[in-house]
């Protein structure tokens, strides 16, 4: 991996044809080229749920990434530039982690003016609103273009019912057992990682 040595900033930001703003290459920039941290507000999934309750759900914009399954970070509070990043299905850069910390690298060599781009692959979820995918569709204009920021790239089937046994004939008389004590109610758990969050390849 290359490192950065050289004065000339790597890149900049300016309006995408994509997405809202950019981040375009400003020189060459070598395959293996660890470009930028992604840097924001380190939070806990259950935070960054509580921060964004009140998110448009027809909203795709967003800068949680998960870092692991304790923290997220929310680069809309406290981030640089890596969150103007744009998904690509066949982006020219990956998420790396190392020691708890997401890092931007170059996949290939990216020539002056191209646009950064990486896979967000943001995670799908049971409770996911019927139109998640045209909230989601991807314009990334890639020849790979698999038509969603999600992953997977298409809704997963729903299980099929196990057939059900037919019931057993019993008499009477035997059938009427004593109905077990009802469960004490448990703990609601809160879900962890339910708003919409960008994901390490």
């Amino acid at each position: 991996m290359s490192s950065i040595v050289s004065k000339q900033p790597l890149y900049k930001v300016r309006n995408s044809r994509i997405h809202g703003r950019g981040v375009f290459a400003a020189r060459r920039i070598r395959k293996g080229t660890r470009i930028m941290e992604y840097l924001g507000d380190r939070i806990s999934h259950a935070a960054a749920d509580a921060r964004y309750e009140d998110h448009d759900p027809n909203d795709n914009h967003t800068f949680l990434f998960i870092v692991d399954k304790n923290t997220v970070i929310d680069a809309g509070v406290g981030g640089n530039e890596a969150r103007y990043i744009n998904h690509s299905c066949d982006g020219n850069c990956e998420s790396v982690i190392q020691k708890s910390r997401v890092y931007i690298e170059a996949v290939r060599t990216i020539q002056p003016g191209e646009e950064l781009g990486y896979d967000y692959e943001i995670g799908r979820e049971p409770d996911d609103p019927p139109n998640v995918d045209e909230i989601f569709a991807c314009r990334c204009g890639s020849p790979k273009c698999r038509g969603t920021m999600l992953w997977p790239a298409k809704r997963p089937e729903p299980k099929a019912a196990a057939p059900k046994k037919p019931a057993a004939r019993v008499s009477a008389k035997k059938s009427a057992k004593k109905r077990p004590p009802a469960s004490a109610p448990g703990k609601s758990k809160a879900k962890s990682g339910k708003s919409k969050a960008r994901k390490p390849k």
